[in-house]
């Protein structure tokens, strides 16, 4: 009976004392967690000091929205829990073609620079602006809303990084010396181009592209080493193209020359989703709407500089002649761009890339993309 009794309550008692190792190891194993989750909790929470890359230093963009919002405005949405260190392409040495891929090497957590200058690593991005493909800037953000999600996919695959801000210059418009009146007369013209779509425009309307530094076209205009140029027209005011060509012609044969802003993936995790949310929603309210405004209100302004219609806040104003935008020019440069510039982006651009412009910007403006 006694030995019974003892296997009975051995049994009893290794089966309290299971019980008891798996309550204390139950218990060590939550604490853990808890203590897992509030590490968490402090990273995503924990002050962060990030470098900001902005674009040129000298230009409206840069010196009245970017640096007070990343200076700014975002720290104190995000409670001064995340600050920047800001500098600009240009203060950096950096040329733009290689701005996201030091982005992605860590030199710095958040970039922007202009999308021509990175379409030769992401061609995607190249289908967001195109020669007249936007002529008002109304039509211009629906399709960079569109296009969205495609340009953030793409900079995810190519450099790891989240897009933030996709915002316009200026609309990119034509400066000639000589007297011009449609798209027609744009033939046999020597013309500064921006972009690889643009220079596929120019050919397309028999002209000829070149490409030369924006500070050395005011000099090739006057000498004649170019018939026309290309760039936004309070940036040709304040450059002085003004001074050395006459004719102003409002079509956007440059676009708008986007400006894309992205922050490394890895970065962007360390914020955790409370400071993400916050982000996002102070670039909307806060950064992107302003630039948007004041890019129609610059290029209407730049455009009353530059041909006296108009008052002019920056300086004395120029006297060139502002070309009316008749509804035949409109129609020739879209039937360019559908005949010529289109098919000529889709087939250096892989099919999936097509597809989904298609799908975005294709269906917001009634074309149709194809080799």
């Amino acid at each position: 009976m006694g030995r019974v009794g003892s296997k009975v309550a051995g049994k009893e008692g290794h089966e309290r004392t299971g019980r008891a190792s798996g309550g204390w190891a139950g218990a060590v194993a939550l604490i853990a967690l808890l203590f897992l989750a509030a590490g968490v909790a402090a990273a995503a929470s924990a002050p962060l000091q990030l470098k900001y890359v902005g674009s040129w230093s000298n230009l409206s963009l840069f010196q009245n929205f970017e640096k007070p919002f990343w200076g700014e405005t975002l720290p104190k949405a995000l409670g001064g829990t995340v600050t920047f260190q800001i500098s600009s392409v240009d203060q950096m040495g950096l040329k733009g073609p290689e701005v996201f891929r030091l982005l992605q090497m860590g030199l710095y957590q958040v970039a922007a620079t202009t999308g021509d200058y990175v379409i030769g690593d992401v061609p995607a991005l190249e289908g967001l602006d195109m020669p007249a493909l936007a002529p008002d800037i109304g039509l211009a953000r629906r399709i960079v809303d569109s296009y969205r999600p495609v340009v953030d996919e793409a900079f995810r695959r190519q450099y790891n990084a989240t897009v933030l801000a996709i915002v316009p210059y200026p609309a990119q418009i034509l400066f000639c010396r000589d007297r011009l009146e449609s798209v027609a007369d744009l033939k046999a013209r020597k013309i500064r181009i921006s972009g690889r779509s643009s220079a596929d425009f120019v050919q397309a309307v028999g002209g000829t592209a070149i490409n030369l530094a924006f500070s050395e076209v005011p000099q090739a205009l006057e000498r004649g080493v170019v018939d026309c140029a290309v760039t936004g027209s309070l940036s040709g005011y304040h450059a002085g193209w003004g001074e050395v060509s006459s004719y102003l012609y409002p079509l956007p044969v440059g676009g708008w020359d986007y400006v894309v802003t992205a922050m490394r993936l890895d970065d962007w995790n360390r914020l955790g989703a409370e400071r993400q949310q916050g982000l996002r929603q102070a670039i909307a309210r806060d950064f992107e709407d302003a630039v948007w405004k004041a890019a129609d209100r610059e290029t209407q302004q730049g455009i009353a500089c530059l041909t006296g219609t108009g008052p002019c806040e920056y300086g004395q104003p120029r006297k060139m002649h502002l070309v009316p935008l008749k509804d035949a020019d409109r129609q020739a440069a879209s039937q360019v761009l559908t005949q010529y510039v289109l098919p000529k982006w889709a087939a250096r651009t892989s099919p999936e890339w097509v597809s989904r412009w298609n799908e975005t910007i294709g269906k917001v403006t009634g074309l149709v993309a194809k080799p």
